[in-house]
């Protein structure tokens, strides 16, 4: 599940680098979803990675 979190922050990374250069208005709206998507399962990977223990 962190891999997933991790694709989808280089994604998220990516596609800022996309929409905040000028190259394209609407990846700076997908880059702000996929970056909370991000985090949330960021969150989740931590909080089962708390509990296993």
């Amino acid at each position: 599940m962190l891999y997933y979190a991790l694709l989808f922050f280089i994604i998220a990374i990516i596609a800022a680098a996309f929409g905040f250069g000028g190259i394209a208005a609407g990846a700076a709206g997908i880059a702000k979803i996929l970056f909370f998507i991000f985090v949330v399962i960021f969150l989740v990977a931590l909080i089962m990675g708390l509990v296993r223990r």
